[in-house]
């Protein structure tokens, strides 16, 4: 449970249900993301302190974790009627874009040198001349 991938997901599909109008699914759509971000973001502070995860990883599930909160908390105290509030689309958004910054960091980082081969030296049947 401690992915990434599913609270982004549900990030996701929040942006999808405000897009099609549908703004109290998306209110729902985005608590299911808090509880996945909060696992996800206990897994990777665990991962930094026992030394095998990366600080990006944890930084940025931390603040998406704060983003949807944030973006939950503006939904739920929003007017019924009324439109949607921007922090609460705004927050949800940035979320998402936080939670593709360590894919984006993988993916133009740069590459890892190679090592090469040892080459096997041939082998001599006969000792060398002055030795």
């Amino acid at each position: 449970m401690g992915s990434p991938l599913l609270p982004l997901a549900f990030a996701l599909g929040a942006l999808g249900a405000d897009a099609a109008g549908f703004h109290e699914l998306a209110l729902y759509v985005v608590l299911l993301a808090v509880a996945g971000a909060a696992a996800a973001a206990f897994v990777s502070a665990g991962e930094l302190l026992e030394g095998k995860g990366s600080v990006l990883r944890a930084a940025s599930t931390g603040v998406s974790l704060v983003l949807l909160v944030v973006g939950s908390a503006v939904r739920a105290n929003a007017v019924v009627g009324s439109h949607l509030p921007t922090v609460a689309l705004s927050s949800v958004v940035i979320a998402v874009i936080v939670y593709l910054v360590p894919a984006l960091a993988w993916l133009f980082r740069a590459p890892a040198p190679r090592a090469r081969p040892v080459q096997d030296r041939p082998v001599l049947d006969r000792p060398l001349a002055g030795s």
